[in-house]
């Protein structure tokens, strides 16, 4: 990957509260030929079964989950401050209207493994899915979540195993 080094997991030297709360990330999914990115801020990162992974939601209404649900893989992708305006262009705008990267400027690469990222990026985690849940209104304990939800499009968690690490050098 041209400009990036690889890293392990275990080096990722960010906040991940900060990382994904308030730098937000690109959740892409797909290949060059045809992929689709949305911005998010809900997820995280751990250990699960022996493995380092991440977890993000999806909402069924959004272009993205097509690639997500269709493809086995998908990356995380986080950008430094300046590009902002271009996060929040991909939350705003759906994939089916608008080409993003075109107008964001920001260029999708594609990985030795297939995946879509883009070359702005600070930091890219490449995943393999590994898990998926719908969530579940009548598993909120904290009944506050459901106000989230007021069109009761719930979202889908995807775990992903973390496969590949890179950071801009």
């Amino acid at each position: 990957m041209n400009g990036f080094v690889e890293i392990k997991p275990e080096q990722i030297t960010d906040n991940v509260f900060k990382l994904v709360g308030k730098d937000w990330m690109l959740i892409t999914s797909g290949n060059k030929k045809k992929y689709n990115t949305m911005t998010a801020s809900w997820g995280g990162f751990g250990v699960i079964w022996g493995k380092m992974a991440c977890f993000c939601t999806i909402r069924p209404n959004r272009y993205t989950y097509e690639f997500v649900e269709k493809n086995d893989s998908f990356t995380l992708t986080f950008f430094d401050e300046k590009y902002r305006n271009a996060l929040n262009f991909c939350g705003t705008k759906s994939g089916r209207d608008v080409d993003k990267a075109a107008e964001t400027g920001l260029t999708p690469v594609e990985s030795d493994n297939g995946s879509v990222y883009f070359d702005e990026a600070r930091l890219v985690i490449e995943c393999k899915k590994i898990y998926y849940q719908d969530l579940i209104p009548g598993n909120f304990l904290d009944l506050d979540i459901e106000k989230l939800y007021p069109q009761k499009d719930y979202h889908r968690m995807y775990i992903g195993e973390i496969t590949k690490c890179y950071v801009k050098e």
